[in-house]
């Protein structure tokens, strides 16, 4: 989103956005163009001022996100059978276990980037998209960067599935041990997605709209 600080202007704040300014840049790389220009000059990508349906779509994947994260805490992460016996691990009794061995380090690893980060995503997404229906016009260079957090740190949520999968490729020893993803790695995987999705879904554009008359 383009601000740009005009001093002495008509406006209260000494501010201007982009839209006011005649301007629109492009989604896909940047690039800025004149409001009457359809198609990017440099990608072809296709400029719009702004997403009128991005808060629908925000709250469509918002929700599928958290439907898909309750059974991945319910259900069992890892599936470990032996000659003895099958044992199964949810996300909060590997933490337990963790610490249990003493592998306190990497149990605060797993809890923050399982349960602490997926919760801080939907409460910050939740709290976007609220102050947007509300058209609040506060905090907005703080909600700005809420919004740049929440899409940075949404790739490092699927450290679980990745455990998973590499501990699912490396431990196959037939009859005497294997690890097997259980059906909580893929609900994991999907609320890690769908919430991802959410946050893009975001038009960031739509924050500065909250105290602007221009339409």
């Amino acid at each position: 989103m383009q601000v740009f600080d005009l001093g002495s202007t008509g406006t209260t704040s000494g501010l201007i956005t982009a839209r006011e300014a005649g301007l629109v840049a492009c989604q896909r790389c940047g690039q800025v163009h004149r409001q009457d220009v359809r198609l990017c000059t440099r990608c072809d990508g296709a400029l719009i001022s702004r997403d009128t349906d991005s808060l629908q779509k925000v709250w469509a994947w918002l929700i599928a996100g958290m439907i898909a994260f309750i059974p991945a805490n319910i259900y069992p992460m890892l599936l470990t059978s032996t000659l003895v016996e099958r044992s199964e691990s949810t996300i909060v009794s590997g933490v337990i276990e963790l610490i249990h061995h003493g592998s306190i380090g990497i149990a605060v690893i797993v809890f923050v980037a399982s349960i602490m980060i997926p919760m801080g995503k939907f409460m910050a997404i939740i709290y976007l998209a609220i102050s947007v229906q509300r058209k609040s016009g506060t905090n907005r260079h703080q909600r700005h960067k809420a919004y740049e957090i929440v899409e940075f740190i949404g790739r490092w949520s699927m450290i679980d599935v990745f455990v998973v999968a590499i501990l699912s490729a490396l431990v196959q020893l037939n009859t005497i041990a294997t690890i097997n993803p259980g059906i909580a790695a893929v609900s994991f995987a999907l609320s890690v997605i769908f919430t991802m999705l959410s946050a893009q879904s975001f038009d960031a554009r739509l924050i500065w709209d909250a105290d602007r008359t221009t339409t």
